[in-house]
C-alpha cells in the first residue's frame, strides 16, 4: 500500500465543509459564493498521467472564496489551525492586501478558521486581522492566541450549516453599523 502526504491535505478538510455550506446557501437563495482555484502549472505527473506529482504555482493567489452575499460583495479565506496559537505566516502580505483593497471598495472580508484541536470554527474579521497584521510589522508578536479572538464571532454549526459564515456576516454588519451610527 503507497503513502500519501498529509501536506497536500491540509485544508480539504474544511474547504469540503465551507463547500457544502455554499451549496446549502445557494440552494436557499441567500448567497452565491465560489472556490476560487489557485492556477498551476504541471511539471510531473505520475506514470499514468492521472495525477500531478510536482506542479508550480501560475501567480500568487488572492483569497480562496469569493461571491455576493445578497448584493454585498464578500471575500475570505479559510484556513486551518492545530494549535491554540495561529502563525500570521500562514498568511500572505498579498492576501491581506487584497482584503483591505476588496473592503475599500465596499465589500467584507474575512478569514475562517478553523481550530482543528478544539473543532471550533472562527470567523475573523478583517479588522482583527489588520490589528494583528500591523501588530506584527511594527515588531509584535508573529501569531495570535485564541484567547486574542473577538468574542461572539464563533460560527457554531446549525440547521446543516457546517461553518455558518453569514452568521459572522451579519454580526461583523451589525458592528460596523454601530460603529458608523454612533452620534
Amino acid at each position: 500500500m503507497s503513502t500519501w502526504n498529509s501536506r497536500g491535505l491540509r485544508g480539504s478538510t474544511l474547504e469540503e465543509l465551507i463547500n457544502r455550506t455554499n451549496d446549502l446557501y445557494k440552494e436557499h437563495g441567500l448567497c452565491l459564493v465560489q472556490k476560487i482555484p489557485t492556477p498551476i502549472t504541471p511539471i510531473r505527473m505520475n506514470a499514468d498521467h492521472s495525477q500531478i506529482t510536482l506542479a508550480y504555482f501560475d501567480q500568487k493567489s488572492t483569497v480562496d472564496y469569493i461571491g455576493a452575499v445578497q448584493g454585498i460583495p464578500v471575500c475570505f479565506d479559510a484556513k486551518e489551525c492545530s494549535v491554540d496559537t495561529f502563525a500570521l505566516s500562514n498568511i500572505h502580505e498579498h492576501q491581506v492586501k487584497f482584503m483591505e483593497d476588496f473592503e475599500k471598495q465596499g465589500g467584507i472580508s474575512f478569514i475562517v478558521i478553523y481550530y482543528a484541536h478544539k473543532d471550533r470554527f472562527h470567523y475573523l474579521r478583517c479588522e482583527r486581522l489588520q490589528y494583528f497584521w500591523n501588530r506584527m510589522q511594527k515588531g509584535g508578536r508573529k501569531s495570535f492566541r485564541i484567547e486574542e479572538l473577538e468574542e461572539g464571532f464563533d460560527l457554531i454549526p446549525h440547521e446543516g450549516l457546517l461553518v455558518p459564515y453569514l452568521d459572522g456576516i451579519k454580526k461583523d454588519l451589525t458592528l460596523r453599523d454601530t460603529k458608523f451610527n454612533v452620534s
